[in-house]
């Protein structure tokens, strides 16, 4: 029997989740065994998983777990070396030379587990099957509006919290945008699922918005364009191939720009596409400060789908739930091509 362990998040303020009830009355409907730990910030309470025919566990029980689990988590695992022995879904952020990358290898070769990093769960053409992308984009949009308006009124962005519904978001954003003129914004990546969330959000502000894609900047970079719009958006992934597309001369430079929104926020990447910053920021400091006169903040915030968590957490786990069907194959399809991809990263001195 399939045995699926739905872990509790460690990262403070993460409420989101993979799975929802009803995702659990499936599995367990097609004979999986499913338990979920109990998790207080949760944005779904445990009680509907129980009615689903969930098994609860303590938080953070996950290593005790039987062997033969499947752990589905989001976000890391607390830092330490301890081995890891069991099989984990989960965004690794291992595979891109990211600073905890190589440790989380390290443990899972340790204890010969194996890493199904749902950022590689791909379809047979390379096309991710569930992300966060959306939500983040639409986040993000909303905290560098937040910063543009805070600069309109001689502050910067303040502290950042989750918003219960997008309406709630959006009444908040109406309010704080009363006291600045309407923005221009230029979106890069507004053909993707993190640039459409972005896009959606600045229409139903009615904000102007500039879409560009790989077709503006096949060209590419720096983009003198970007510096003539008030917020740069940036939704693409740092990745080989991708220009610059600010120069570092931009906080002396001429510009409109005030904010940039770097929702991808791969600061630590070599292929970092704005150079002007090394580490994201977070809810209690939304934003960088790089030049004053005028102003220039960055909003570079690593988990945005996770202000937005019942909206996220629907979404996601809509999308991946046709997978978590397939796991009593997990040696196939998505699943499949995600462990292959771990054994490709695997420290080669323990393969």
């Amino acid at each position: 029997m399939t045995h699926l362990w739905i872990r509790a998040e460690s990262r403070p303020n993460e409420e989101r989740t993979g799975i929802t009830p009803e995702g659990v009355a499936a599995l367990i409907a097609k004979g999986f065994r499913v338990t979920v730990e109990d998790c207080p910030r949760r944005i779904l309470r445990p009680q509907p998983y129980i009615d689903a025919g969930a098994e609860i566990a303590a938080h953070g029980s996950w290593p005790d777990a039987p062997k033969d689990a499947i752990i589905l988590g989001l976000k890391e695992l607390p830092e330490d070396d301890t081995p890891l022995i069991h099989r984990h879904i989960m965004f690794g952020h291992a595979y891109k030379g990211q600073s905890a990358g190589a440790r989380l290898l390290k443990r899972f070769a340790a204890g010969g587990g194996t890493l199904y990093d749902l950022e590689y769960l791909t379809d047979s053409e390379g096309r991710r099957v569930a992300a966060f992308g959306y939500w983040a984009g639409y986040a993000g949009a909303a905290v560098s509006l937040l910063a543009w308006a805070a600069q309109a009124d001689g502050k910067t962005c303040p502290p950042v919290d989750t918003w219960r519904t997008a309406d709630a978001l959006q009444d908040d954003l109406r309010a704080a945008l009363d006291i600045a003129a309407c923005p221009s914004v230029i979106i890069i990546g507004a053909k993707g699922r993190v640039g459409s969330g972005a896009r959606d959000l600045c229409t139903e502000l009615d904000i102007p918005v500039t879409e560009w894609d790989m077709a503006e900047t096949a060209h590419g970079g720096p983009f003198p364009e970007v510096l003539d719009h008030s917020i740069f958006l940036n939704c693409i992934l740092a990745t080989p191939g991708v220009p610059v597309f600010v120069p570092a001369s931009a906080p002396t430079d001429e510009r409109n720009l005030r904010v940039i929104g770097d929702i991808a926020c791969d600061p630590d990447s070599p292929f970092n596409p704005i150079p002007l910053y090394d580490a994201a920021t977070s809810w209690a400091q939304p934003t960088t400060r790089v030049c004053g006169a005028p102003p220039l903040d960055i909003m570079a915030i690593d988990n945005l789908p996770s202000l937005l968590p019942r909206e996220s957490s629907m979404d996601f786990a809509d999308q991946l739930l046709p997978h978590l069907m397939a796991l009593d194959t997990i040696d196939q399809g998505v699943w499949g091509r995600a462990r292959e991809t771990y054994l490709k990263h695997k420290p080669k001195d323990t393969q």
